[in-house]
């Protein structure tokens, strides 16, 4: 009696299972020809679209085609029943890599023979306008022939996916169906790239090598004798690196330590960095004349830092301010705390743009590539000191990205060089409308 029981429910359940797949596999094939169309779509017009609504496109197919693949599979399983033809050619993988006479980046290349340097396509696919990238292109060249990829690659694929990747963090098979090649090609040529790029325009870091230039500069913005901008930010998904960086007058990088524990708060990154081993500990930078000011003090070399630094003698920090609030301070106080905003303001603004055009460093990294991320971060901050010097704007709007909660660094609330308030009294003399007579 039990055993009839049992198979009567056996098939009541088969039987509910064929009543919910009758309009289930209806609606499969449905998704599966639309996926099939925008897919055909997308093929059509890899070349009008930009790469970031292609990157998206292929995504959302794959995912869907993977999705589809699965529950169909689950179904045929639950009610026994056979594979209809129209999921028979569906597949989760449906963008294999082309032959490399028909990949987009020979096709873009042919399309863009005769454009000038201002076709953003340029821009949008690579961050940078045509010229730009046939100069990077020319320079990089010496190192990019003797790289491994260059038995299986032209130099310019090479860079082509090197800054396809940086611009938009593609996965690399993504890259592989661009440019005709495999994951593990594309992998290997992403790192040759910015390998190249930190050795042949390292000297894009000018901190020991322009220093006229560079406190020129910062005169023009009533900050005499400063010699750069040291900031601090946060790079990865969720903050995972914490990157040190010095800029100029102009936002172009003098030095850039990278790869630091997001845990980590400036006061403990600085330390542990070149730069200030060679400031502090060999005194090889940073040493040069005094500046001497209208009222007759003098102040040494310095660069600013903000109020989560610990301050020394060369690297001057705000004035302290009481419950957030500018009331305990002087005029002069308060002039020298703008002036010292707006220099912080350069090393926030070259942070914001590196991130704005190479979308890579906001994504989330495997922890297989962690040991990497200085590199690339490097390579990044050289490129856009390169693209600078070439007058590139950065074609996206960073006026709109507010400094997040992550991006803030608790202050520093213990006691640092004495020197620090000397120097900051004589340059707020300096930036006070009237000095005091002596």
């Amino acid at each position: 009696m039990a055993r009839g029981g049992g198979e009567e429910k056996t098939r009541r359940k088969r039987k509910r299972g064929g009543e919910e797949e009758k309009p289930l596999s209806p609606l499969i094939s449905f998704v599966a020809s639309a996926t099939s169309a925008i897919h055909a779509f997308l093929t059509t017009n890899d070349l009008q679209l930009h790469p970031s609504q292609t990157l998206t496109l292929e995504s959302k197919i794959n995912s869907t085609a993977i999705s589809l693949t699965n529950l169909h599979s689950h179904l045929q399983t639950q009610t026994q029943t056979p594979t209809t033809n129209s999921l028979k050619t569906l597949t989760p993988l449906p963008f294999p890599p082309p032959p490399r006479n028909k990949c987009w980046f020979l096709r873009f290349l042919a399309t863009t023979v005769s454009s000038d340097s201002s076709n953003p396509r340029w821009i949008e696919a690579f961050g940078m306008s045509k010229s730009a990238f046939l100069l990077l292109l020319q320079t990089l060249t010496p190192s990019l022939q003797n790289s491994s990829s260059a038995s299986i690659l032209p130099v310019n694929y090479i860079l082509g996916v090197g800054l396809f990747r940086l611009a938009h963090g593609a996965k690399y098979k993504s890259i592989g169906r661009r440019f005709g090649i495999d994951s593990s090609t594309a992998c290997r040529a992403f790192y040759e790239v910015c390998k190249a790029v930190n050795d042949r325009l390292g000297h894009l870091f000018e901190f020991e090598s322009d220093t006229k230039r560079i406190v020129e500069g910062f005169g023009w913005i009533s900050l005499p004798n400063c010699c750069g901008v040291l900031g601090f930010s946060r790079f990865g998904e969720n903050g995972e690196v914490i990157v040190q960086g010095l800029v100029d007058s102009e936002g172009r990088f003098l030095d850039v330590s990278a790869g630091w524990p997001g845990s980590m708060s400036p006061v403990e990154v600085l330390p542990q960095t070149k730069l200030f081993s060679r400031v502090e500990e060999v005194k090889e930078l940073l040493n040069g004349p005094s500046m001497k000011l209208r009222d007759g003090d003098s102040v040494p070399q310095y660069i600013l830092g903000d109020s989560s630094c610990l301050p020394l003698s060369w690297l001057i920090t705000p004035y302290p301010l009481s419950n957030d609030s500018e009331d305990n301070l002087t005029s002069a106080e308060k002039a020298f705390n703008s002036a010292h905003s707006r220099g912080m303001g350069l090393v926030s603004a070259a942070f914001k743009r590196v991130r704005a055009r190479w979308g890579l460093l906001s994504m989330k990294w495997k922890e297989s590539s962690v040991e990497f991320v200085p590199s690339v971060v490097v390579a990044s901050c050289l490129l856009h000191n390169f693209l600078t010097k070439c007058s590139e704007v950065v074609p996206f709007d960073i006026e709109d990205e507010n400094q997040s909660d992550e991006e803030r660094f608790p202050v520093f609330e213990g006691k640092g060089d004495e020197n620090v308030e000397s120097i900051r009294d004589a340059l707020s003399l300096q930036l006070s409308p009237v000095s005091p007579t002596k």
